[in-house]
């Protein structure tokens, strides 16, 4: 048992209470609140004075759930210390709750754990920084909209008025205010005399106090008060605070509320309500058909930004003009495109090129990962999403300094978002297979689980003014970006998607909520969420995931089916060489079910280009086609492929050549090529003021199809070359907060901490030149500390010695002296745990432990 709850060893600080913990307990506070770990406390003193201060509790109040945070409240409300006794009436009220008293154990133990409250069940205490910041003051009001005690709020009243106050209302009068306040704080607390004392009251007087009771406490009174209100003030039942200002004294509300700190206590979370259901089969599948268009969306993407993407801003990220082009490329809306843009940038498929002229491009990872099958490309989208801080719905929003947030820009970190995509999509585990949630029903679960920011005094600290109700604004996009994802389908949750966040059976026995006869998990309710997994589970989950997706993935398709209008209808996803060789020969008329790609001029001259011959296309044509090749389209290739080269453009600044001297005389008769620049240079050859370029643009929009020249005379095959950035890593995602420390430095850190609390606790004998009792290292002579390390490893004995290292920072400790040869201690060091050597010179001092603690 320890000391917390035997009586007998009642801890006088929370130092104390920590010293009396083993090292399981010790282990969940670091595990529970990982900024105490970093860096490692020397002893148990620091680790609680590190608990204590301000940027932590607030930091371990924030992630208390609602029932866990009410419990804190009322401990801030009342006597400190507290009874449990106390407590529950504050949280259940006079008439009892069966369900706050059941949870309130599993809340006193969250608080216990994370070390916010100390102390027996007799002697509950809020560690006093958190007191600070949940107790209520006239700048800070507290949730439970209590006001201030009447010690606090007469602290200013004269003597003389404290006195008629206690003669109004009945009692005995006093000779110092200080017995007089006690009396009414008596009076005030007893049901039966408050209840007498309001029988006697005026209604109108009833309905002030009805008005203040659930707060905000105060109210304002003029210079002549109307007699319902000195009715009330001559009695203490309003106490003036400042000139005008009335507040109802604490004790009064509680009489009033029937004993209750809070009007509604949560003691349990909310459940998390089914708006609609449909078959599991159908939601897998209509999940697959949103993956495969998912993958489908972001090759789309990096395949329109394949020789160069948009520029770079001077400030990073994308130009509103460049996310619409892209939004109009995709065919979706503004803020999808920044969702994709920044899958693609979170998955590493996309960075910046680093170049003089910076620009967006595909990363050689993005190769890589279009060779992977698409049930492995799909797992690593939503591995990179689950896992990214990154938040695209902030896009187009504004900073704290009023400023554009931008695609792909600085400032769309937002450390919750991993945590937050986890836990909702965790909620969703817990409901039956097929039934999607209701999304008000998942705000209020995670409202319940992590309270707004502003629930006490600095827990609205920097970045509350976004953050307030960042959580809930992250569920939607999740549940949205999840959807679009093919994570769930229908707004249900897929069996892949079950699979990628581990199993459900587990998981669902934290979402589904309890009934008030429902026993509580063995994981009390006042623990916060489950952490989203690492990394090596998550991919182990993805992997999982991923082959429970392939089979409900279309198979790629190896033919088209030809029409002769000139286009070719894909009835699902094409392999790869047919899809690349089709995207070149033909442009995309239409999505769908079916893509329909149309064939033009200009799609097959760019076939040509690319290094094709007419019989290469026709050839092509034939083999991937379901139906006949129709005439129309062979005409098509045949007459481009007549054409295409007769012309030849080279860089005079530019020329063209021709055999047929005709054509050239053509050429220069048509007013549209005026700006070209040209000149006849010789029968067959033209020269050309604009570039080569520009001269093949030119004449191509005249009709012509020209080819590009080399400088030797060879035509130029104008392949799809693919811009690609140097390697680059993917964004790192921003943590909130120290990571949660693994088994291994957990261990490692409670041997540091349990030995140097050791240490610094051991009783010693006083030495001359210091006092380590006082924190001072000893000091003795060099020829003194020889002799007494020497007489040390003959007696066995341990010594308390002063120690500087090589960097000149001194420290004390206890050693166990082993050996002394060539100037060096060998040494069982107690504050390391282990056995070091220590030169003698770099030995202060030594002094001999007290009688007993050797």
């Amino acid at each position: 048992m320890s000391t917390e709850e035997h009586p007998a060893a009642a801890p006088r600080s929370l130092a104390e209470a920590l010293r009396g913990r083993d090292d399981v307990s010790l282990a969940a506070l670091l595990r529970s609140r990982p900024d105490l770990i970093t860096p490692v406390p020397t002893d148990l003193t620091q680790l609680a004075t590190r608990a204590s201060t301000r940027a932590s509790v607030v930091r371990a109040l924030e992630r208390l759930d609602r029932f866990t945070l009410q419990t804190a409240q009322a401990l801030a409300v009342a006597a400190d210390p507290a009874s449990y006794e106390e407590l529950l009436g504050l949280l259940a009220g006079d008439e009892g709750d069966p369900v706050v008293a059941a949870a309130l154990p599993h809340a006193l133990g969250g608080l216990r754990e994370q070390a916010l409250v100390w102390g027996g069940d007799d002697r509950l205490r809020l560690v006093r920084t958190a007191r600070e910041l949940l107790a209520p003051s006239p700048q800070h009001p507290s949730p439970t909209g209590l006001g201030p005690t009447v010690r606090e709020a007469t602290a200013g009243m004269s003597p003389g008025r404290i006195q008629e106050i206690v003669a109004t209302v009945g009692l005995p009068s006093t000779h110092d205010s200080v017995s007089a306040v006690t009396s009414l704080t008596a009076l005030f607390a007893d049901p039966a005399r408050m209840s007498a004392l309001l029988d006697e009251a005026p209604a109108e007087s009833v309905e002030v106090l009805e008005r203040l009771v659930w707060g905000p406490p105060y109210g304002q009174v003029t210079a002549d008060p109307a007699p319902r209100l000195r009715w009330l003030l001559d009695r203490g039942l309003l106490l003036p605070t400042a000139p005008g200002t009335v507040v109802l004294p604490r004790e009064v509300a509680l009489r009033l509320r029937a004993g209750r700190a809070h009007r509604t206590p949560e003691p349990l979370p909310p459940p998390v309500e089914a708006a609609a259901a449909h078959r599991p089969r159908m939601v897998d599948a209509t999940a697959a058909g949103q993956a495969y268009t998912a993958l489908s969306t972001v090759e789309e993407l990096l395949k329109d930004w394949h020789e160069g993407g948009p520029a770079v801003l001077r400030a990073g990220g994308l130009s509103v003009r460049d996310l619409k082009r892209t939004a109009v490329a995709l065919d979706v809306t503004e803020p999808v495109a920044a969702f994709w843009v920044e899958l693609a940038y979170a998955a590493g498929l996309l960075a910046s090129d680093g170049e003089a002229d910076e620009r967006y491009a595909a990363t050689p990872a993005y190769d890589e990962w279009r060779e992977r099958p698409a049930a492995e490309r799909w797992a690593q989208l939503v591995t990179a999403w689950l896992a990214a801080t990154r938040t695209p719905g902030l896009v187009g929003g504004r900073d704290a300094k009023d400023r554009t947030l931008s695609a792909l820009g600085p400032g769309l970190d937002r450390s919750a978002a991993p945590e937050v995509r986890h836990r909702v999509l965790t909620l969703l585990a817990g409901l039956p297979e097929g039934a999607a949630p209701a999304l008000e029903s998942v705000l209020a679960r995670l409202r319940w689980e992590r309270p707004p920011r502003g629930g006490g005094r600095g827990l609205a600290g920097a970045g509350a003014g976004d953050g307030e109700d960042l959580r809930a604004r992250i569920a939607r996009w999740t549940l949205s970006e999840a959807e679009m994802l093919g994570i769930t389908g229908r707004g249900a949750l897929a069996a892949h998607g079950r699979a990628l966040i581990g199993a459900p059976a587990a998981r669902r026995a934290e979402a589904e909520p309890a009934g008030p006869g429902d026993k509580l998990p063995v994981r009390h309710r006042s623990a916060p969420a489950p952490a989203p997994p690492s990394s090596a589970e998550q991919a182990t989950a993805a992997a999982a995931a991923a082959r429970l997706l392939a089979p409900l993935l279309p198979e790629p398709l190896d033919h088209v089916l030809l029409q002769a209008d000139l286009t070719a209808v894909a009835p699902g996803p094409l392999e790869r060489p047919l899809a690349d060789m089709l995207g070149v020969l033909a442009d995309v008329e239409s999505k769908g079910g079916a893509t329909v790609y149309r064939f033009t001029p200009g799609s097959v001259r760019r076939a040509l280009d690319a290094g094709q011959t007419a019989s290469d296309l026709h050839a092509f044509l034939t083999a991937h086609s379901r139906t006949p090749v129709p005439q129309p389209l062979a005409y098509l290739i045949d007459d481009v492929a007549r054409r295409h080269g007769h012309l030849r453009v080279g860089a005079a600044s530019a020329y063209v050549r021709c055999d047929d001297d005709a054509v050239l005389s053509e050429i220069l008769a048509d007013k549209r090529a005026a700006g070209l620049g040209l000149r006849r240079l010789a029968p067959t050859v033209l020269a050309a003021q604009a570039g080569p370029a520009g001269l093949l643009e030119g004449l191509r929009a005249m009709g012509f199809a020209p080819a590009a020249e080399s400088a030797e005379g060879d035509v130029v095959i104008a392949r799809t070359d693919a811009h690609r950035t140097p390697p680059r890593t993917p964004p790192a995602p921003v943590p909130e907060g120290p990571p949660v420390p693994d088994d291994t430095l957990l261990t490692a850190a409670l041997r540091a901490v349990r030995a140097g609390d050791l240490a610094s606790t051991a009783p010693r004998e006083p030495a001359a030149g210091g006092d380590p009792g006082r924190g001072e290292p000893p000091r003795t002579t060099a020829a003194e500390t020889l002799a007494t390390v020497q007489a040390a490893v003959l007696t066995g004995e341990a010594l308390w010695i002063g120690y500087v290292d090589a960097e000149g920072g001194a420290s004390r400790r206890v050693i166990a002296p082993v050996r002394v040869e060539g100037g060096f201690v060998t040494a069982y060091d107690r504050t390391a745990d282990e056995v070091r050597t220590y030169p003698l010179h770099r030995i202060t001092g030594v002094a001999e432990l007290a009688d007993g603690e050797s």
